[in-house]
This record gives structure tokens, C-alpha cells and sequence, in this order.
């Protein structure tokens, strides 16, 4: 979920300044230590249109992975991302209570899914509580779950058992797996193997063009965040360049990693189309594109109806 440094090595990885808790968690190395760690609120969000391209806000986004359980008004930011033309948000588990939370949301308001799992600086707490919630009704996925070598809030050894075991676990429930990795790709990959579960999607996506191929070569998805707006993430942009459309998937991670022009701030799925903006501009397209792709994409990934 949040970031850090100007480095990007990891994708989905995790930087937080602030203690440890079930909705403090980072994503991405790209984040520089003023990002705000703090639910967003309403009054935050400055209008979704302002400063996007000259053309209409589209009406069919995807926020593929965001968090909304520390959220004290979800229906208001359900509402206001659904005036934004961001109509399905895919809420993340990361921990028993988070996945319960997600589980919760995704009953009480249409067009909200959660996913279940154990994110690696939690992965002591150990997966038996969190394996009864993938059955669910409203479970979409096993995740997030991964590796972070930059924070190592958990042994790496623990990290990687809890890994093996979740990608395991989708494997076994034939449910799509969402990957966070920070500064341990070579340990991610010989993890999922040369077959990962299907569909296997890197969250925030925040590695380069390499990282970008090999995580493609296994047929896996991509997701990109607010950090393809960030000047210094040239190497994520080259990513999103080379990133097929119907592999491709746009997320906020809210509230953590708000795009530009909303940096430092809370993030909340309204500023989704921010974020596609950039994907678009990475790899010369329309946004309608984008727009297009990824709702279709994130239907095929997470079986959405």
C-alpha cells in the first residue's frame, strides 16, 4: 500500500513512517515521506475533472485495488468515486479484520468487491485465521500478499512461507492472486513459479520495463497506481508503455499514493482517472483507451458481474 523513497525496485511495496496498524501499509517506493498516512475525507478531494485532458470524464472505471475500511463515511467516497465515473471498486484484505471490513463493505454497497489475504508485514499473524474468509460471498481474490525486503516487518523467511502458502491457496480455490512485492523480485518470481496462479495481478505496479516483461512472460497482469504520475517514476512509465492493454489494470491504492496534480494528499478511487491519464500519456493513447481496456480487463481478472 504506501511508499517511500524516489526508488522504484518494488512493486506494491510498502513505506510507512507511521506505526504499524491493519490500514497503515505502503506500496511503492516512489512516494516521497511527505504522502499524507491518514484516511482521505471527503473535503479532501478536490474535484476528479480538474486538470484531466479535455475530455469527458469516462463513466466505466475499475479501482482495482483500494482500501476503504478506515474510511469513517465509505458511502460517501463510494459516491463521489461514482460520480467520477469509477462505478466497481475492488477492496483489499490485508489481515484477518481488514478482510472481514472489506467483506462487509462489498455486501452493503453494489459494485464494491473485497479479496482476502495476509500482506507480508502481518504474515507472523500467520494465514489460519484469514483462510475461512476466501469463501465469502463477495471474495474476488487471495490478497494482498507478497514479499517487502524493505521494511522486513516480518522475517523474510516467515514472509515467504506466508507467500508460497497464499499463492497455494488461489491456486487451490481457483481464485485470481494479488501480489505485493517490494526489493524481492527474484524472490516473488521463484515463489509464484513458471505457472502462478491464474490471473496473478502485481499491484501498484513499481518496477521498470524488465521486471514489467518478466512478470508478463508468466502471463501475469499489471497494476499501475498513482506512482505513474510522479516525475521521478520514469522507469514505471516505460513499465505502462510496454504493459499490453489486456494485461493492463489502473488502481488508486487510496488512500495511500494520490496521482498528481493530487500528491500529498488522501487518496480516494474519485482520482482514479488521474491515474489512467498517465497510463494513457506513458503509452500514447487516448484515455478512452485505457478507459475501455482496463474495464473490461478487471471484469475478465476478477469475474465480475
Amino acid at each position: 500500500m504506501p511508499p517511500p523513497t524516489t526508488s522504484t525496485s518494488g512493486a506494491g511495496s510498502s513505506s510507512r513512517a507511521v506505526p504499524r496498524s491493519s490500514t497503515a501499509r505502503s506500496s511503492s517506493p516512489t512516494v516521497s515521506s511527505q504522502t499524507v498516512r491518514t484516511p482521505c475525507r471527503l473535503f479532501h478531494v478536490e474535484p476528479p475533472q480538474a486538470r484531466l485532458p479535455a475530455t469527458k470524464v469516462a463513466e466505466m472505471w475499475t479501482d482495482s485495488h483500494c482500501h476503504l475500511q478506515g474510511e469513517t463515511d465509505p458511502a460517501g467516497v463510494i459516491a463521489t468515486a461514482g460520480e467520477a465515473g469509477v462505478t466497481r471498486l475492488v477492496c483489499v484484505g490485508t489481515d484477518a479484520a481488514t478482510t472481514r471490513q472489506a467483506i462487509g463493505l462489498a455486501a452493503a454497497h453494489e459494485g464494491v468487491w473485497a479479496t482476502a489475504g495476509l500482506h507480508p508485514h502481518d504474515a507472523t499473524q500467520g494465514l489460519e485465521s484469514v483462510v475461512p474468509l476466501v469463501s465469502a460471498p463477495g471474495v474476488v481474490a487471495v490478497g494482498e500478499c507478497g514479499l517487502d525486503y524493505h521494511y522486513d516487518h516480518s522475517p523474510r523467511d516467515v514472509q515467504r512461507a506466508v507467500f508460497a502458502d497464499q499463492v497455494a491457496l488461489a491456486a487451490e480455490r481457483d481464485l485470481p492472486l494479488v501480489v505485493h512485492t517490494r526489493e524481492a523480485w527474484d524472490d516473488t518470481f521463484a515463489i509464484l513459479g513458471p505457472a502462478p496462479p491464474a490471473p496473478t495481478v502485481f499491484h501498484c505496479f513499481s518496477g521498470g520495463p524488465d521486471e514489467a516483461r518478466r512478470a508478463l512472460d508468466l502471463g501475469c497482469f499489471l497494476s499501475f497506481s498513482g506512482i505513474v504520475t510522479f516525475a521521478n517514476a520514469g522507469d514505471v512509465r516505460e513499465a505502462a508503455a510496454v504493459c499490453p492493454l489486456d494485461r493492463l489494470l489502473v488502481e488508486t491504492d487510496a488512500p495511500f499514493l494520490a496521482p498528481v496534480p493530487h500528491r500529498g494528499r488522501p487518496n480516494a478511487p474519485a482520482l482514479l482517472p488521474h491515474v489512467a491519464a498517465g497510463v494513457a500519456a506513458a503509452k500514447k493513447m487516448g484515455l478512452g483507451q485505457v478507459e475501455r481496456a482496463t474495464w473490461v480487463t478487471a471484469a475478465e481478472v476478477f469475474r465480475l458481474q
